[in-house]
């Protein structure tokens, strides 16, 4: 695996969801976003334009990587059944020494929490990532979110003392 040139993430199938791979850096990859009403309602609201997704994308990436040593992936999660989105999953994948580090991100849409979709589209990633040889997991989880704790528990991750952004950060091997 080479950080910074990661392969366009494969499809992820759990038990109820399909994880559609997307980069967020290419804004024409989000089309699905433009189609689907409801993720309006995580991704910050309506973009009128490719080019209002492309600009705000690109936004939201400065300072990531800007020479390319992080891998920035995500999934949108889809119910197998019906193809309706309930919400994303992303890492964002760097070298640290010997080590290649994930730091994970999971959003479900109001109506579709409490489903259990989260920690299910978590493991299916982290599954993933691990085949691409990510060795070691970080996860920012706001400290009055109890179900994002659950998921983070459930992925083998432990809250540390470390505060980022007013979240805690949760790690794990």
């Amino acid at each position: 695996m080479v950080v910074g040139h990661w392969p366009v993430a494969e499809p992820i199938e759990t038990e109820r969801l399909v994880l559609e791979p997307l980069r967020v850096e290419h804004a024409d990859e989000m089309a699905p976003l433009l189609r689907d009403e409801r993720l309006h309602e995580f991704v910050g609201g309506r973009p009128a334009t490719p080019e209002e997704l492309r600009s705000r994308y690109a936004r939201q990436s400065v300072g990531r990587s800007p020479d390319g040593a992080e891998g920035w992936l995500n999934w949108i999660l889809r119910h197998r059944e019906t193809g309706d989105a309930v919400g994303y999953v992303q890492a964002t994948v760097r070298r640290d020494g010997e080590r290649t580090v994930a730091e994970l991100a999971w959003v479900v849409i109001s109506p579709e929490q409490g489903r259990g979709y989260a920690a299910e589209a978590a493991a299916g990633m982290v599954g993933w990532l691990d085949q691409q040889g990510v060795t070691a997991l970080i996860a920012h989880v706001h400290p009055d979110h109890r179900a994002s704790a659950r998921v983070a528990e459930r992925l083998g991750l432990r809250a540390t003392d470390v505060l980022v952004d007013g979240e805690r950060r949760w790690v794990g091997p």
